[in-house]
């Protein structure tokens, strides 16, 4: 028995062993729990903190019959731990047993910091065990894997452990290793340990937060614990570091929150946090890396259809094209041109605030930097149903139209071709389209091997043949009649068929044509086409055989 704790306390640094330490702290306890009972103020706090120094022999049973217990050094420290509370309620309850007392006020605040400490102690005594490191203990002959794994479990540990210093300790170790090879680290992270984590992120020291969110962010980007993190609510501190952290923690938090939206449902959770708004705020004013982050972000956001007039509500259309005509990083536009495809894809009243706000002019001006990307035509395909011919021509769609077809991405030039079906509605802009110089690309891309480009040039032909001028411009390019008679190949991985059938019926008029058909295998595809109930297709067979008949006849 312990008969005078202050004799004792000077004894704790003599203290070797874990069970030396066990021995102590079960010493301890009743000295505590009987000086606690003896002391007549305070009386309500002193009948909580019995109740829980009531509940440390059986935590420390616990810990100590663990099979491993006496070759952890956290288990030693915890009962150091442990050691040191019985100590301060030791001598909390001398001061509260004197006469004279510092101060009331202090001593109530004395006590709910030692109730708070025995509530620290519990709590990591019942985590210790529950997060198996004590079961991972590496003997002295084990392989360095096992040595390793043990080291990386204790450190996962003193995340959810201990005080604040010793859980910075913890976690600048795991960083370093995480930067050396995260494979090291990931396949031992659980739920305890994500949380622990996610708790660090509001930490009062700016340090560790930055430090916890570099962590968060490495995770992010693996994907492997996205739908953990989330569910231990990582959302709220990432997005108020977007608010207020250092430019460390902005980046980082951006970063995540990239990875993290391109699931859709946590993308709507981001919005249901009150997210929209701090992305934004980068968007405007963060460096290119959280610019680029936070713009990719809110493209993923607006992927989800139900989010999209929460979205436009918020000011990211005005914003999206603030960027298209800023000096940003291309991706950052990329995304942004991206963020309003799928914004215009359905939604009228958002197309119409893209036109109001001037997005076309921004988006062909974007067009003409560098290579066209897709998502750039995309969005002016989704528009120019919205838009009057005139307008479309005074604000030079057409030779950006002709640029795209030149030297555009696959998608890109889909996409341009598209938007020229699009337009091609009535015989002035068809005319228009013809002078633009785009019958000549359209022909040359009948030619590619990407099969949605090919389908929809021998569409815009089609379209674009229904007038004279234009069909007359066909016929004189000596490649026109071979691409389409090729595109009549009867296989289901050819699309194009339909099409071509109707731009060779037009063609078929010219004697020239009809000879150059036959020459190049027309009939032989027009047969299996026929079978096939191809539209055109026994209308124009029946053409080209009589035309052979007559050749012959000649």
């Amino acid at each position: 028995m312990v008969e005078d704790h202050n004799k004792e306390n000077r004894v704790m640094v003599d203290l070797q062993s874990t069970e030396e330490w066990l021995a102590y702290a079960n010493d301890l306890v009743p000295v505590a729990l009987d000086k606690a009972r003896q002391v007549k103020g305070f009386q309500g706090r002193w009948k909580i903190i019995i109740s829980k120094l009531e509940q440390i022999p059986t935590r420390l049973s616990d810990l100590s019959s663990h099979p491993c217990f006496t070759k952890n050094t956290l288990c030693k420290e915890q009962l150091q731990a442990i050691s040191k509370t019985l100590n301060e309620s030791l001598e909390l309850a001398d001061k509260c047993s004197k006469d004279k007392q510092e101060g009331k006020l202090q001593m109530q605040s004395d006590l709910d910091a030692l109730s708070g400490k025995i509530d620290l102690n519990l709590r990591d005594c019942g985590l210790l065990i529950k997060t198996g490191i004590l079961g991972e203990v590496a003997s002295s002959g084990v392989e360095s894997t096992s040595q390793g794994s043990s080291n990386i479990m204790e450190l996962l540990a003193r995340l959810q452990i201990g005080h604040l210093e010793a859980k910075h300790k913890a976690l600048d170790n795991i960083v370093e290793l995480m930067r050396e090879d995260e494979k090291t680290v990931l396949p031992f992270l659980g739920r305890s340990s994500l949380s622990a984590l996610v708790q660090l992120l509001t930490a009062t020291s700016p340090t560790i937060r930055e430090k916890a969110v570099t962590l968060i962010c490495t995770l992010a980007e693996s994907g492997t614990y996205n739908s953990l993190l989330v569910s231990e609510g990582v959302l709220p501190p990432l997005i108020r570091l977007l608010e207020s952290g250092s430019s460390v923690g902005r980046e980082k938090s951006a970063i995540s929150l990239q990875r993290l939206s391109m699931s859709g449902e946590i993308a709507r959770l981001i919005v249901g946090h009150g997210g929209v708004q701090p992305l934004i705020e980068v968007c405007c004013t963060g460096d290119s890396v959280s610019q680029a982050s936070t713009t990719c972000t809110l493209k993923n956001l607006s992927v989800i259809p139900e989010l999209h007039q929460t979205l436009a509500e918020e000011g990211v259309v005005r914003i999206m094209i603030s960027l298209l005509d800023s000096e940003v990083l291309l991706a950052s536009k990329e995304y942004a041109a991206e963020c309003l495809q799928n914004l215009t894809l359905s939604n009228d009243d958002i197309k119409q605030s893209v036109i109001t706000e001037g997005g076309i002019r921004s988006l062909l001006a974007y067009l003409d930097i560098g290579l066209p990307q897709e998502p750039g035509v995309r969005t002016v395909r989704n528009l120019v149903g919205s838009i009057s011919a005139e307008t479309l021509i005074s604000v030079g769609l057409l030779p950006r139209l002709v640029h795209v077809l030149k030297t555009g991405s696959t998608g890109a030039q889909t996409a341009a071709i598209g938007t020229i079906c699009r337009i091609c509605e009535s015989v002035e802009m068809k005319k228009l389209v013809g002078e633009s110089g785009c019958i000549p690309l359209l022909i040359k891309l009948l030619e590619v091997k990407a099969k949605e480009v090919r389908e929809v040039a021998a569409q815009a032909l089609g379209s674009l043949m229904t007038l004279g001028c234009n069909a007359r411009e066909v016929k004189q390019d000596a490649r026109s009649v071979p691409n389409l008679v090729q595109l009549l190949d009867p296989s289901a991985q050819n699309t194009a068929k339909k099409y071509a059938v109707g731009c060779l019926v037009v063609l078929s008029s010219s004697n020239k044509c009809r000879k150059v058909m036959i020459s190049y295998g027309a009939i032989g595809y027009l047969k299996k086409l026929t079978e096939m109930d191809i539209i055109g297709s026994k209308k124009l067979l029946e053409t080209l055989q009589r035309g052979k008949f007559r050749s012959l006849l000649g």
